[in-house]
C-alpha cells in the first residue's frame, strides 16, 4: 500500500480519536463544572462594564457593583412579572369557578340533547347484530379502554414521579446560582491575570484561533438572546392586540404569560391557546373560540416565518442553513434540537472562520500551509 495513503489514514484516525476524546471530556467535565462555565460567561458579559467602572474604583469593587447591578435588574423584572401574574391569577381564581359551572351545564345539555340520542341509535343498531359481531365490538371497546387507562396511568405516574425531582431542583438551582455568581466575581476580578497565563502557555496560532472562536461565539450567543427577546416581544404584542380586540380582561397579564410560555420549544403558545379554544367552544362561546383560533393561527404563521430570518440576521448565519439546522436538530433529538441545532451551526461556523478545519486538513494531508 502507498506510504502516503497509510500516513493520511493514520493521521485521520488520530484526529478522529482526539476529537472524540475532547468531546467526551467536555461532556463529562461540563456536567461537574457547569456553574463555573456559567460564571465564565457572566464574567465575559460584565467585563466591559467592569472596565468602565475600574476607572473610578478598584477592580474588585467594580466587579461587585456590576454583578449587583445585573442582579437588581433581573430581580426587578421578575418582581414586575410576578406582581402582574399574581393580579391576573387572583382575577382568574374568582372568575374560573363561574365559567366552570357554565361549562358543566353546557356539557350536561350537550349530552342530553346530542349524545344520548346517538347512543340510543347505536344501541338499537348493536342489538340487531349477531352474537359474534357483538362480542368483537365489545372486545375492541374493552381493549381501547384498557389502552386509554394504561396511558393515563403512565402519564399520571410520570407526572407524580417528576414532582419530587422538580422540588429537589429548587435548592440545586439556588446553589448553582450562588456558585456561578462567586465564580463570575473571581474570574472577572482576575480577568487580565488569566489572559496573561493563556498568552504564556498557548502558542500564537492557538491564541489567534481561540480568540476568533470566542468572539464569534460571544456574538452568536448575544445574537441568539436578542433573537429570542425579539420573537417573544413580537408574540406578546400580537397576543395583546388580539386579546384587546376580543375584549379579554387582564389582556396584559395573559399576553405576558403567553410570551413567557413561547420560550418552550415546540409547545410554545399552544400550551395556553389550545385548551382555551377548546374550553370556549364547549362552553358555548363559539365566536370567541373562533377569534382565539384565528389569533393562534396568526402567531404560528409569524413565528414560523420570522424565526429563521431573525435568527440568521442576529446570529450572522445564512437563513437556509439556520432553517436546516432547526429541522435536523428537531428530527435528531426532539424539542431540545431546536436549540442544539442552531448552536451547533454557530460553533461549526466559528471553527470555520478561525481556520480550524483548514489546519486539520493540512495536518491530515501533511501539506505545508
Amino acid at each position: 500500500m502507498n506510504a502516503y495513503i497509510v500516513q493520511v489514514t493514520v493521521r485521520t484516525l488520530a484526529v478522529a480519536g482526539i476529537i472524540a476524546a475532547v468531546l467526551a471530556s467536555v461532556y463529562y467535565v461540563s456536567a461537574l463544572t457547569y456553574p463555573f462555565i456559567i460564571g465564565l460567561i457572566l464574567a465575559m458579559f460584565i467585563n466591559p462594564m467592569v472596565n468602565l467602572l475600574e476607572k473610578k474604583m478598584v477592580r474588585s469593587a467594580a466587579v461587585f457593583l456590576s454583578i449587583a447591578f445585573l442582579f437588581v435588574i433581573f430581580a426587578g423584572i421578575i418582581t414586575l412579572l410576578v406582581t402582574e401574574l399574581v393580579t391576573g391569577t387572583t382575577y382568574l381564581a374568582s372568575s374560573v369557578p363561574e365559567h366552570f359551572k357554565a361549562l358543566v351545564v353546557y356539557i350536561e345539555t350537550f349530552i342530553g340533547d346530542r349524545v344520548l340520542p346517538i347512543y340510543e341509535d347505536i344501541a338499537a343498531l348493536f342489538n340487531t347484530l349477531d352474537s359474534s359481531q357483538q362480542a368483537t365490538i365489545l372486545a375492541n371497546i374493552q381493549n381501547a379502554g384498557e389502552k386509554i387507562g394504561s396511558n393515563a396511568a403512565d402519564f399520571l405516574k410520570g407526572l407524580l414521579e417528576n414532582i419530587p425531582l422538580l422540588i429537589s431542583w429548587l435548592p440545586n438551582a439556588a446553589t448553582v446560582t450562588i456558585f456561578s455568581l462567586l465564580a463570575a466575581f473571581f474570574i472577572s476580578k482576575d480577568w487580565y491575570k488569566f489572559q496573561k497565563l493563556l498568552r504564556k502557555y498557548l502558542p500564537l496560532k492557538a491564541r489567534k484561533s481561540g480568540r476568533t472562536v470566542v468572539d464569534d461565539l460571544k456574538k452568536a450567543l448575544l445574537g441568539f438572546i436578542k433573537a429570542q427577546l425579539i420573537l417573544i416581544s413580537i408574540t406578546t404584542i400580537i397576543v395583546l392586540i388580539g386579546l384587546l380586540f376580543l375584549r379579554v380582561d387582564y389582556a396584559i397579564t395573559i399576553a405576558l404569560l403567553i410570551g413567557i410560555v413561547d420560550l418552550l420549544p415546540y409547545l410554545g403558545t399552544g400550551l395556553v391557546f389550545v385548551p382555551w379554544i377548546i374550553y370556549s367552544a364547549f362552553s358555548g362561546d363559539l365566536p370567541f373560540a373562533i377569534g382565539l383560533g384565528v389569533l393562534y393561527l396568526i402567531i404560528l404563521i409569524q413565528r414560523q416565518m420570522m424565526e429563521p430570518k431573525i435568527l440568521s440576521s442576529t446570529i450572522g448565519l445564512d437563513p437556509l442553513a439556520t432553517l436546516i439546522s432547526l429541522f435536523v436538530g428537531f428530527k435528531l433529538i426532539g424539542f431540545l434540537g431546536l436549540i442544539v441545532g442552531p448552536v451547533s451551526l454557530v460553533i461549526f461556523n466559528a471553527l470555520h472562520n478561525a481556520g480550524v478545519f483548514e489546519d486539520i486538513w493540512t495536518f491530515i494531508t501533511a501539506k505545508k500551509s
